[in-house]
C-alpha cells in the first residue's frame, strides 16, 4: 500500500470534503517541462546521499503566483515524501529546480472524481468546488490545485483525482476553532 498523508475530515457539504492536513514535507519541482521525471529520478536515488525514497500519494500539481515586477504564473508539481522523513532528514536534491520543503498545517476544501484527468474536467470540478464553498460562506486562498493519485497505467475508471483549494480556516467559524483547540474530529 502507497503512503498517504493522514488529514481529519471537518466537514462533508455533499461532494466536497473539508479537510484539515497536519504539516507535510514535499519535494517540489519548479521551471522545468517534465516536472514528473526530474522528481521521479530524485526519489530514485539521483540526490547527494544516492537514496531511493518510497512513492507516496498523492502527487501535487499547482500554479504558483510570481510576485513582481514577473507578471505570471508558473506551473509546479510537488511529490509527498513518506512521514518518517522532516527538512532534515530528506535527501538533498542534486538538481537547483527541485527544493525540499515543508508545507505548513492547512485546511483545504476538496472535491474527488475518478477517470482521466483533464482541463476541461479541471475546470468542471474546480467550478463545482467554488460553487459550493462559495454557498456556504467559506472563503479561499490562493489557486486550485489537483491531487493525483494514481499511476499512468491505471485503468481510467480506477483513478483517484482531487481538485482542491485552500479554505481561509476562520470563515469555518466554530468548526475549525474546534480542531485547533485539539478537539478530536474523525481522521481519515
Amino acid at each position: 500500500m502507497v503512503e498517504e498523508p493522514r488529514y481529519k475530515i471537518i466537514k462533508k457539504l455533499g461532494d466536497v470534503e473539508i479537510r484539515r492536513y497536519p504539516p507535510i514535507v514535499v519535494a517540489r519541482a519548479e521551471g522545468t517541462e517534465d516536472p514528473f521525471s526530474l522528481l521521479f529520478a530524485y526519489i530514485s536515488g539521483k540526490n547527494r546521499q544516492k537514496k531511493k525514497v518510497s512513492m507516496t500519494v498523492p502527487v501535487i500539481s499547482e500554479k504558483i503566483a510570481m510576485t513582481a515586477p514577473v507578471i505570471s504564473d508558473s506551473s509546479s508539481m510537488s511529490f509527498v515524501l513518506p512521514s518518517s522523513y522532516t527538512l532534515e532528514t530528506a535527501p538533498e536534491p542534486l538538481d537547483s529546480r527541485i527544493r525540499v520543503i515543508q508545507m505548513p498545517a492547512r485546511t483545504i476544501g476538496v472535491i474527488r472524481f475518478s477517470g482521466r484527468w483533464s482541463q476541461s474536467k479541471f475546470e468542471e470540478k474546480s467550478g463545482e468546488l467554488l460553487g459550493t464553498l462559495s454557498k456556504e460562506g467559506i472563503r479561499t486562498k490562493g489557486e486550485i490545485f489537483t491531487m493525483l493519485y494514481n499511476p499512468p497505467y491505471t485503468p481510467w475508471f480506477m483513478r483517484r483525482n482531487e481538485v482542491a483549494v485552500e479554505i481561509d480556516p476562520e470563515s469555518l467559524g466554530t468548526i475549525d476553532a474546534a480542531l485547533m483547540s485539539g478537539q478530536s474530529l474523525p481522521e481519515k
